[in-house]
């Protein structure tokens, strides 16, 4: 699957996130501040998920012969389902 710049920024955001939550536990900051961080990159994640998962779905409508269309249109949507 071909995913655009903009989701893989957002990817990157996300992992920047992850970073600075390492850096607030070394630096022993409260768990309140560090569950708020956590909390915010899980979100960013759901996000990127749901972009990713929607896309599989679109190029699997545009691509797949009528008669495959169903069972590959249901794969997609369990893929989007099963992500939450």
């Amino acid at each position: 699957m071909k995913c655009d710049r903009k989701t893989m920024n957002r990817l990157k955001r996300a992992q920047g996130q992850m970073n600075g939550i390492l850096k607030m536990m070394e630096d022993e900051r409260s768990c309140e501040d560090i569950v708020t961080q956590l909390r915010a990159t899980r979100s960013s994640i759901d996000k990127i998920i749901a972009l990713i998962t929607t896309e599989n779905l679109m190029q699997t409508i545009e691509s797949v012969q009528p008669l495959e269309r169903k069972d590959s249109i249901d794969a997609a949507l369990k893929l989007l389902i099963d992500s939450k």
